[in-house]
């Protein structure tokens, strides 16, 4: 997608998610206090470090991520509305509206060699891999995808994809793996 498309399109949607996005962040401060967002280095176009932007869903401790996640966190994850944040990023140039998930720093070194094609473009608030499965699908088969979207991206595609997003988001289905406030950690290609 053209970048001023992406600039466009992401300015509309701030505005008229702003209210939403007010509402959270009160909810979110209300419920666990402060920081409202949470932030976290992950790695982008080319492996590029930058500091994602999201709703907080988790109080601190040292339990387990299911453990710590909220009522209202699950919610947010539920729903996607705590990656509403994300749309700065893309303002910033650090993400694009649609590209493979930006993921943890460790992975990176554990990538072989077509895995690490995900870094050929920026990372997206949704992709290929969120529209199939989100996070019930397994490592071999999300990569694949992400790879399948850098080697087949284009404008029709992105379209396809934040329309499939739209469905999947209003579907609140396939948030977590069993046992996972996400998905169970990419540990290599040895699984």
């Amino acid at each position: 997608m053209p970048r001023l498309l992406e600039l466009i399109i992401t300015t509309i949607m701030i505005v008229l998610l702003a209210p939403v996005m007010v509402v959270v962040a009160l909810l979110v401060l209300l419920s666990m206090g402060s920081p409202v967002l949470f932030r976290q280095h992950r790695h982008g176009l080319r492996g590029a470090d930058f500091r994602i932007l999201k709703f907080r869903t988790m109080v601190t401790g040292t339990d387990s991520d299911a453990a710590r996640m909220t009522r209202l966190g699950r919610m947010l994850r539920a729903t996607s509305l705590d990656e509403l944040p994300e749309l700065f990023n893309v303002l910033r140039g650090e993400m694009s509206l649609v590209g493979p998930r930006p993921l943890l720093p460790e992975y990176l070194e554990l990538y072989d060699e077509r895995q690490r094609r995900r870094l050929d473009v920026k990372p997206g608030i949704t992709g290929w891999a969120q529209v199939h499965g989100r996070n019930t699908v397994g490592w071999p088969q999300r990569f694949e995808m992400d790879v399948w979207y850098v080697e087949n991206r284009g404008m029709l595609l992105d379209l396809r994809i934040l329309v499939l997003t739209l469905v999947q988001v209003f579907r609140v289905s396939e948030v977590s793996q069993a046992g996972h406030a996400t998905q169970e950690r990419f540990t290599g290609n040895d699984e």
